[in-house]
């Protein structure tokens, strides 16, 4: 029997080439080797998402974008946060197991106390209760999909940690175990995408490439890469140049070989870099495109391959809340 992993997707901005080296095709890699669950974390993006035109938007390019990826919801279990009331009833029940101390230690939280610290600012000033409470939601969430593994970048092993300590403390206090205490998989090798600007590639930044720009704004963007001030002529080193780390992406073995040899050789000036760079950008992303803009101009039919996925996850979802309500006494 395979195990269980889960990935949460937050539908906060739109798609974009960092996403889907660095997310979206490590975590569709684990499919083959677990029993996935993938959900769009709707709820989450409440916190920095208010208008609800954008997010309703946000929320089906981000589920139709892992679709066109290759999410294949009949082998996997694709699904709205939203669309799952047991993880709202779970996520109160872990409120009464979770430390408000444990709550002070969330890097998200101490990120904003610090910078309304530096502001000489109240230090809570902006925080909401859905920020302040964002880890419990979230162990709801894997927990309650009696989750193995959570795939997690360094950055947010602290995530799933807080879970394991919240589900030990159910299962301390009714001497049981009564949930899953789950595991975070750290994932090493995660690519590191550069921006436009040679920066990680983020929204946060304005630096990126969206996954599925129309062909013409593709063009445009790559060839906004800043570069620096060599000469046609000058020979110059492909792996300190933010063009040939993306070419490293979308190239086989053989092409990154031919341009790295053209880059050292000289006489090729960083237009011609950057052509290079889009004809195999474009090459990969022009089908997924198509697919991406076949599945939004079905909104009906990505609604119910949504509901569906939804279906088959309160079926477990609710096991875990029955096994809960039994040990807590309120069945």
């Amino acid at each position: 029997m395979k195990k269980i992993a889960l990935t949460g997707i937050k539908p906060t901005g739109i798609l974009h080439i960092g996403n889907y080296f660095g997310a979206i095709k490590p975590a569709l890699a684990l499919s083959a080797d677990y029993d996935a669950r993938y959900f769009i974390a709707d709820y989450h993006a409440l916190n920095t998402v208010k208008d609800a035109k954008e997010l309703s938007g946000l929320i089906r390019q981000v589920a139709a974008g892992w679709l066109a990826a290759g999410l294949d919801p009949e082998r996997v279990i694709f699904y709205r946060q939203s669309a799952i009331p047991e993880t709202f009833e779970l996520s109160t029940a872990l409120m009464a197991f979770t430390g408000k101390g444990l709550m002070n230690r969330a890097h998200a939280y101490k990120a904003a106390v610090q910078a309304n610290t530096g502001k000489a600012d109240d230090p809570d000033a902006g925080v909401n209760m859905g920020l302040f409470t964002y880890p419990v939601l979230m162990a709801a969430d894997i927990i309650l999909f009696d989750s193995d593994v959570v795939p997690v970048g360094k950055d947010q092993v602290q995530h799933v940690e807080m879970a394991q300590d919240i589900a030990q403390a159910v299962n301390f206090n009714y001497k049981a175990e009564v949930l899953k205490v789950p595991q975070a998989a750290v994932q090493e090798s995660v690519a590191v995408v550069p921006g436009l600007d040679g920066r990680k590639m983020s929204k946060s930044y304005g630096n990126t490439i969206p996954l599925f720009a129309p062909e013409k704004d593709l063009r445009k963007l790559i060839m906004r890469i800043v570069t620096n001030s060599q000469g046609v002529e000058e020979p110059k080193d492909p792996e300190t140049s933010q063009i040939f780390l993306l070419y490293k992406l979308f190239a086989t073995a053989d092409e990154q070989a031919a341009l790295a040899a053209r880059y050292r050789e000289g006489g090729m000036g960083w237009g011609v870099a950057k052509e290079e760079l889009f004809r195999v950008v474009n090459r990969e992303l022009t089908p997924l495109r198509e697919k991406f803009n076949a599945i939004m101009a079905d909104p009906k039919a990505l609604d119910e391959t949504l509901a569906q996925g939804a279906e088959k996850a309160r079926r477990i979802a609710g096991q875990t809340i029955s096994r809960l309500r039994k040990a807590a006494g309120i069945d």
